[in-house]
């Protein structure tokens, strides 16, 4: 025997999916969360200062 399903509710679940798709999509498109991307950048600055801390500068000329 077949299934009787409500087609209303057929159809919002459709359109459910497809955002939860797009959703995903966009989530993978625009990265991670701000505070994450706030924390990251900032470890990335201090690890760029402590760098040119200790860079060598060669001021003799060739």
């Amino acid at each position: 025997m077949t299934r009787i399903i409500n087609l209303r509710q057929a159809r919002k679940s459709r359109a459910r999916d497809e955002k939860r798709a797009e959703g995903d999509r966009n989530a993978a498109r625009f990265g991670e969360a701000k505070q994450l991307r706030d924390t990251r950048e900032a470890e990335e600055a201090r690890v760029r200062r402590i760098w040119q801390a200790h860079r060598k500068d060669d001021d003799t000329p060739q």
